[in-house]
């Protein structure tokens, strides 16, 4: 079979701040921004990589979720324990540097994991952990 990883997807409960990191802090192309107000969905990705994408959705939007099921989406977002991503750099060092001027909350400065590899984290505006994990 031949299958890729198009896009996955993110919670945003800021749409202007979560485009703002992606865009600005990591340089990402926004490929497109439909809805309005808090209620927009935001496809970006690394720019020279068209077809790999990130989904800054709204947590909640599906209209099948119950009000129960809202606020815990709600209460795991700011715990920052309901959306994660691993991407990757072949210059960690840079990446970090550049992420942390962003004024972004730092989880992890670079560090040798015991399990192989260099890697760093940080926090998006939703509270989405971002890992980024050196190439060797």
């Amino acid at each position: 079979m031949d299958i890729t990883i198009h896009t996955t997807a993110l919670p945003h409960d800021d749409p202007d701040a979560s485009l703002a990191f992606y865009r600005d802090v990591l340089g990402f192309e926004v490929r497109s921004d439909v809805g309005q107000g808090k209620m927009r969905w935001i496809t970006v990705g690394p720019a020279g990589q068209p077809g790999t994408s990130i989904l800054l959705a709204p947590p909640a939007a599906d209209p099948g979720i119950t009000e129960d099921e809202r606020r815990t989406i709600t209460e795991m977002m700011a715990k920052g324990t309901y959306g994660w991503i691993l991407l990757a750099t072949p210059d960690l060092d840079a990446v970090f540097e550049k992420v942390q001027a962003g004024d972004t909350e730092v989880v992890q400065e670079p560090t040798e994991q015991p399990y192989g590899v260099r890697d760093c984290a940080f926090r998006d505006p939703a509270g989405n952990l971002v890992r980024i994990q050196e190439l060797s």
